[in-house]
């Protein structure tokens, strides 16, 4: 919906401006003539093609998670919201982040609360949970213990990320170095051996010959499968953004041996942080569910949490609403249920939260343990093979001269 800001006139004659949102400008001096008598100036506030752009920036969760640290510092130190914003958004190294604080303190200035700021001006940029989160702090007059919560939340975040970046860094690694390996074998180190054996026109065993055919295709044709896995990689990432599509790869990531588990229980982290964050902070049941079910990574397990609403909104318990949650995991439905009929749900979903990001920590370490002896096992068997062709004519020829 379209927002406008508006000059008025009260009835004591005072100047006053603000914004409002309206499907039309009529609509919007329709809005404001309730409270002032006289409009005197009303403009559509448009978002520039920059911001557009910016939209596609990623965030940076750490500098994020800081930024929310600081708000929470700050304020309790009793600063004035715009230059509490103004300060956190001077002391911020990320780009996006300082231009969008510095847009957010003149919003803030101009009359606007900061979570509509931080809605417009961070629309598709920043999490869902961190908008709700600081309008439930706005509306119980209680921001610090909402920034308090969000800064404990990012900051888990950013260190669980941190942890999965760092796992991945040996196995990513070994692939590149074994892809490299090969190609530089099948390009370079094959074809030299294959015009020695040519000049000496000698009858090849099979495996060599398959090689040395591998190889012939491998040169003649390279770019050209460079060319299409890159079209297939660019066909995959178009049909994961449609909707049938990114609902079809989140149900083949968690049908994954190993990995797939992986996935459910970081969305079951995931939902459990939100949830408890959501409901700490005074957020109603069915909007902390929404937001809840944003936050999940995966699309097919956040389009079950999504349709657990409608049941909740009826009157039916969440626990019970949940059994329909089937590839959540089962102690994950039966605690939110235990914790709704004791009223401790928030503290029980904390809880749950530590519980999966150990279970995370340890299904990543186990993964690892088994990917990274496989991938050298699987370069060394490539290696072998490719040698051990190379070799056998040379063992032939030998024995033909002993």
């Amino acid at each position: 919906m379209p927002t406008y800001r508006y000059e008025a006139l009260g009835a004591d004659g005072q100047q006053t401006e603000g914004i409002v949102e309206a499907t039309d400008s009529a609509q919007a001096v329709a809005q404001v003539r309730q409270s002032y008598d006289v409009v005197l100036q009303i403009e559509e506030i448009r978002l520039s093609k920059e911001n557009h752009l910016e939209r596609l920036q990623k965030l940076d969760l750490k500098a994020f998670s800081l930024m929310c640290k600081q708000f929470s510092i700050i304020l309790k130190a009793g600063m004035p919201l715009v230059q509490t914003v103004d300060l956190v958004g001077s002391q911020t190294s990320d780009k996006m982040l300082k231009k969008l604080l510095t847009q957010v303190a003149e919003d803030i200035a101009n009359g606007w609360s900061m979570s509509y700021s931080f809605s417009k001006r961070g629309e598709n940029r920043l999490p869902p949970a961190f908008i709700e989160t600081v309008e439930a702090g706005e509306q119980s007059g209680d921001l610090v213990r909402s920034f308090e919560r969000l800064s404990r939340y990012y900051d888990r975040m950013t260190k669980t990320r941190a942890k999965a970046t760092s796992a991945m860094i040996y196995p990513a690694f070994l692939i590149f170095v074994s892809v490299i390996v090969i190609t530089i074998i099948m390009t370079y180190a094959v074809p030299t051996f294959a015009s020695t054996f040519d000049s000496m026109e000698m009858e090849l065993p099979l495996a060599t010959r398959i090689v040395v055919g591998l190889s012939d295709f491998f040169r003649k044709y390279i770019w050209v499968m460079v060319g299409l896995a890159a079209g297939a990689l660019l066909m995959f990432r178009v049909y994961a953004s449609t909707d049938k599509g990114r609902l079809r790869t989140a149900l083949w990531g968690i049908t994954i041996p190993l990995l797939g588990k992986i996935t459910v229980m970081t969305a079951a982290s995931q939902f459990a942080h939100t949830m408890s964050a959501m409901l700490s902070s005074g957020m109603p049941i069915l909007k902390a569910l929404d937001t809840s079910s944003r936050s999940i990574s995966n699309a097919h397990l956040s389009e079950q949490i999504r349709n657990v609403i409608p049941g909740v909104e009826g009157g039916q318990p969440l626990g019970e609403c949940m059994l329909a949650c089937e590839d959540l995991p089962d102690m994950l439905v039966q605690m939110t249920a235990m914790g709704e009929a004791t009223g401790s749900l928030e503290s029980t979903l904390e809880i749950q939260a530590e519980y999966y990001d150990n279970e995370v920590d340890t299904l990543t370490t186990r993964a690892l343990s088994i990917l990274e002896p496989a991938i050298i096992c699987v370069m060394a068997v490539f290696v072998f093979l490719i040698l051990m062709s190379i070799y056998l004519p040379m063992f032939s020829m030998y024995g033909a001269l002993m």
